[in-house]
């Protein structure tokens, strides 16, 4: 994260605390209304992480993006919440975990501009970057559930089964994408994507129609919580030139209103900021820091060694954790401040992470340090004098046919002399 932008979400967040106490908005994260705002904010967040990702880049590297969205998230998952766990023996601890087991999709485009990064690490990190966020969502959704019946509040007779619900959820995202697929091929083999892009007055009013379009479907998928299908969306509706700029902008903007809800929700809850909890905040980032070091370890092993930093140090939690962190705070009390103490904990280790990075790539390209630099003079310096002294003995044992010549530095050397005949 760059320090201009880091210093911009810290702004909305003060916005956000300051709001709080100016207006005493109370307990408004209970609200159906807050809901909706933070579920709107993750679809936005969910499909900006998906536009940008090369699908041929991402068909040669299926099998580990796979392995990195399914197997890698529930390991960080697993890791995350058994550490968690050890400490504080709730079932909150679960939920807890898979809320900071994914990568911020923003966080990753700093590391996509190093030279050092191939086309296909690059595919890998920024598809992983992107899945893992839907996936986490459906998986908290799934253990909330759980941790809510251990904790006795939803039993089997009053509540559905969790993997009915789980298998529900994704059988709809998969019938939500599938019909905006549909609706795009349709719009292709029309050309509407090149009358879009023309620069005319009737494609600009194309693109107002296009994006209200857009927006009803969005909102349909919202309404009922269909996380993976909008990301799925992402994947390929790209509709004109300038979609992907705009697209960008709103991403960003969500990111400053989910950080400033966050501050809201942090200036109501401040009485729960104890030192059990921002102990227990920091354990946890600590957790899903080490837990990506060790997942990205595993599925990296056959790259170099650049590559495999690139992967193991690029854990950094950002929109989609702080928006799970407000939808578990109603059923979850002291989510938002755990996970908040644990996205600073996490974003921290990612700029030490940053810098470590930054020097082994140093060294990749063979930068001298200055001791290397001194025994490089000394070695000069001791080979000069070495050829001086052979030189002057050459010179002394000269034949008579040959003349010694003087050059301008001083240095004499061994010049044949004209032969006679």
């Amino acid at each position: 994260m760059s320090s201009g932008r880091g210093a911009i979400l810290l702004l909305a967040l003060a916005v956000g605390w300051g709001g709080a106490q100016l207006f005493d908005f109370g307990d408004i994260y209970v609200s159906s209304g807050y809901h909706y705002l933070v579920l709107g904010l993750l679809a936005v967040g969910l499909y900006g992480s998906t536009r940008d990702i090369d699908l041929a880049a991402l068909r040669g590297n299926v099998r580990i993006v796979l392995l990195a969205v399914s197997v890698g998230v529930l390991l960080k998952v697993a890791l995350i919440s058994g550490v968690l766990f050890l400490f504080y023996r709730d079932p909150m601890s679960l939920v807890l975990g898979v809320a900071v087991a994914q990568i911020d999709p923003l966080a990753v485009v700093a590391a996509q501009r190093r030279e050092r990064m191939s086309a296909s690490a690059r595919a890998v990190l920024n598809a992983w970057a992107s899945f893992d966020d839907p996936v986490t969502v459906l998986l908290t959704v799934y253990l909330s559930m759980f941790a809510l019946q251990a904790d006795g509040i939803g039993t089997p007779a009053s509540a559905t089964s969790p993997t009915a619900t789980f298998l529900l959820n994704v059988l709809l995202n998969a019938v939500f994408a599938g019909l905006a697929f549909i609706a795009w091929r349709m719009a292709k083999a029309a050309r509407l994507p090149e009358q879009l892009s023309s620069g005319t007055v009737a494609a600009r009013l194309g693109q107002v129609i296009v994006a209200v379009v857009a927006l009803v479907y969005a909102t349909v998928g919202v309404m009922q919580s269909l996380m993976l299908g909008i990301a799925l969306v992402g994947l390929f509706f790209r509709p004109y030139d300038r979609w992907t700029k705009s697209a960008r902008g709103v991403v960003f903007g969500a990111l400053l209103v989910a950080t400033a809800a966050l501050g809201i929700v942090l200036a109501g809850t401040a009485e729960q900021l104890t030192p059990g909890v921002v102990g227990k905040g920091v354990l946890l980032g600590c957790a899903a820091f080490g837990a990506q070091m060790l997942t990205g370890w595993l599925l990296s092993l056959r790259r170099d060694r650049i590559e495999r930093l690139n992967l193991v140090l690029s854990q950094q939690n950002g929109l989609t954790a702080i928006v799970l962190a407000l939808v578990l705070e109603p059923d979850f009390t002291g989510a938002v401040a755990v996970i908040a103490v644990a996205i600073v904990v996490t974003n921290v280790l990612y700029g030490f992470g940053g810098r470590y990075l930054r020097n082994a790539e140093a060294e990749e390209v063979g930068e001298p340090d200055k001791s290397a630099a001194v025994d490089q003079r000394d070695h000069a310096a001791r080979t000069s004098r070495e050829v001086m002294a052979a030189t002057a003995r050459q010179a002394r044992s000269a034949a008579p046919g040959h003349r010694v010549a003087d050059t301008a530095s001083g240095i004499r050397r061994h010049v044949p002399g004209p032969s006679r005949h």
